[in-house]
């Protein structure tokens, strides 16, 4: 057997109480190679991060590991003292979560942060924990690592703080790093440096990794093998070029059918139809076979084993070999014809000069920028922001304009400024027409039914203490509809965005996130608008369900004309639903033009280097598959 620095055999995990458990890992098996990088894929609620905590020790305190081993550097995790354990936590493996900016203390300097488990499983005193901190900020690629070592993490960008827990996680020196997630919340120029820091530190540190995540390009680039879960089972793995080159399984076809490419050519998304199964219902046959469009008899009554497909891989799919060369669906990966607005179509948003200016300050350090034993003097600098800096942007009926660019560039501000949730420091915006900035107040709201939002989080943005039929009829009420106008209203855009009159009387936390987010666009069409601003609408989705709710928001277009500004930092999200794309750099448009052109020939250097920067996945000596 290989050298292994991590070894999972038969694991299954369970929650809940002991009248009540719930089975959410069944029998996983998965090794990590040393100086190898093993991809974990599948919807939210799959079990990805259960297996990464698994392996930590660190479930919460309903779980139980119900049978299996999880093997550290040969050494049975769960037979391991607690002593040993965070011995083996603190010196073999290291973790780097999702998301930086609810991970770092915001309160402690981020110096300090870094050299408390030098500190503790080291056992460096404070001068050479600082001197470590820097050593280890300079190789994770931090230009002035004093600097970054003095700040509080609000000071720093969502790259910067990934680089720090990176840091932090390899103090250590472990032998297997964790990555659950960690370019999510990360822009694609900043998730390509990440991603070529560590490829850059297993190289030189031939680390292992274990690399959690729903985005098939990431792993495809980073990773040399993949796991593939489905409702807490493996489903599929193998070497990631053959998986991803030639599935056989036919929920890895699905995913890769639900993908967005990065192409000139709009290809067909075919999302996965319904959702996870309900775990606390026993499957007798094939946990996918609901969602399965090759689904047989013989599916649904025998349990499906884990076997050898020939190639190299494993998978969970008696029908595997018949089905090696069929697509997904055979309209996944079809040609789809874009249809721009008409020629004569009606300017739907015109602005013009249109600019936001904030002021901003900080608190600058005026002496050392030593973190520890530090007596700083201070110094306020107030300085001014220009978010949005004199754009000019028409939208026509029926068209989908695509904003892209990283955080801060000032994408999110102009849209707000379109419907007046943020006050424009200067320039003029039409709608129909109409000026919104010089209407009176009744005149405003009545121009505003026709421009909405649908925001980027729908846990955060959809009150959690009302129904479905609350929210969407909220905005029904504010234009005066009431009674059995209003409950027929209602069910017809529950209809509309595909979910039925049933959801009405469910709270947001009883649904899944494609769920909650139509419920969002259901409410954004309740007044009948002509122009929608999606702010980032499906980049908190898994590809599947991003891809029903992407054919959505195109099918809602066609039907009724819609004009969108579908702002996103995912630029295969963007090429396929945008007829005309805009690339904004600190506040400014810094080129515009049909999708075609901007993606085949684009002119400006930083639309060049945002489209070298996505992550594709790659495929060797494939058939002809669903997506490219």
């Amino acid at each position: 057997m290989a050298d292994l620095a991590l070894n999972v055999r038969g694991l299954s995990v369970s929650y809940g109480s002991d009248g009540d458990r719930v089975r959410v890992l069944h029998d996983v098996d998965m090794q990590v190679a040393r100086g190898r990088a093993l991809g974990i894929v599948g919807e939210s609620g799959s079990g990805k991060s259960t297996a990464a905590l698994a392996v930590l020790g660190l479930l919460d305190k309903g779980a139980a590991i119900d049978a299996g081993q999880v093997l550290v550097d040969g050494r049975d995790l769960y037979a391991a003292t607690a002593e040993e354990r965070r011995r083996l936590r603190g010196g073999k493996v290291s973790i780097v979560f999702q998301d930086p900016f609810t991970t770092l203390n915001p309160a402690i300097r981020v110096g300090r942060q870094i050299a408390e488990p030098l500190m503790m499983h080291r056992g460096m005193n404070a001068a050479q924990a600082e001197a470590e901190t820097l050593r280890l900020l300079t190789e994770v690629g931090i230009a002035d690592p004093a600097r970054m070592a003095a700040s509080y993490p609000h000071q720093l960008s969502g790259g910067m703080k990934q680089r720090a827990l990176i840091a932090s996680a390899l103090g250590c020196d472990p032998d297997l790093l964790i990555l659950d997630e960690p370019t999510t919340a990360l822009d694609v120029t900043i998730e390509a440096q990440i991603l070529d820091l560590l490829e850059e530190l297993r190289r030189t540190r031939a680390l292992s990794i274990l690399f959690i995540s729903h985005n098939l390009g990431v792993v495809s680039r980073i990773c040399d093998d993949i796991c593939v879960l489905y409702a807490g089972r493996v489903v599929e793995q193998g070497p990631t070029r053959t998986v991803l080159s030639q599935p056989r399984h036919p929920y890895t076809k699905g995913l890769l059918a639900s993908l967005p490419s990065l192409s000139v050519e709009r290809r067909r998304l075919e999302a996965i139809p319904g959702r996870l199964p309900d775990q606390r219902q026993p499957q007798p046959g094939c946990i996918f076979a609901a969602r399965c469009h090759f689904a047989q008899a013989r599916c649904t009554a025998e349990p499906q084993a884990l076997a050898d497909a020939g190639n190299g891989t494993r998978n969970r799919c008696w029908r595997s070999e018949e089905l090696q060369d069929t697509p997904w669906r055979v309209e996944a990966g079809a040609s789809v014809e874009r249809r721009p607005p008409a020629v004569d179509a009606p300017t739907v948003v015109d602005a013009r000069g249109v600019a936001r200016h904030f002021r901003s300050g900080s608190f600058i350090d005026a002496l050392s920028l030593r973190w520890q034993g530090w007596r700083p003097a201070v110094a306020y600098r107030p300085h001014g922001v220009r978010a949005v800096d004199d754009v000019n942007l028409t939208i026509r009926a029926g068209e989908i304009v695509g904003l892209v660019g990283e955080s801060g560039s000032g994408k999110t501000t102009l849209g707000r400024c379109l419907i007046d949730l943020v006050s424009p420091t200067a320039g003029d915006i039409r709608i129909d027409g109409q000026s919104l900035l010089a209407a009176s107040r009744g005149a405003k709201r009545a121009l505003l039914r026709n421009a909405q939002i649908i925001f980027q989080n729908p846990d955060s943005s959809l009150n959690p203490r009302m129904t479905v039929a609350q929210i969407v009829g909220r905005p029904l009420d504010q234009i005066g509809a009431s009674g059995t106008d209003r409950d027929r209203r209602v069910r017809e855009l529950l209809d509309l965005v595909r979910l039925g009159a049933g959801y009405a009387d469910r709270y947001p936390h009883q649904m899944s996130g494609g769920e909650k987010q139509r419920v969002g666009i259901a409410r954004a069409l309740a007044t009948r608008p002509k122009f929608i601003v999606c702010d980032e609408a499906v980049s908190a989705l898994d590809v599947s369900v991003q891809a029903s709710v992407l054919n959505l928001l195109l099918d809602l277009r066609d039907a009724f004309g819609l004009a969108y500004l579908f702002i996103t930092h995912d630029l295969s999200v963007v090429s396929y639903v945008a007829d005309r794309i805009c690339v904004m750099r600190h506040g400014k448009l810094v080129e515009e033009g049909a999708t075609a052109s901007i993606l085949g020939a684009p002119q400006h250097p930083y639309t060049t280097a945002l489209l070298a920067a996505v992550p594709r996945v790659r495929l060797a000596e494939a058939p002809v598959r669903p997506t490219a």
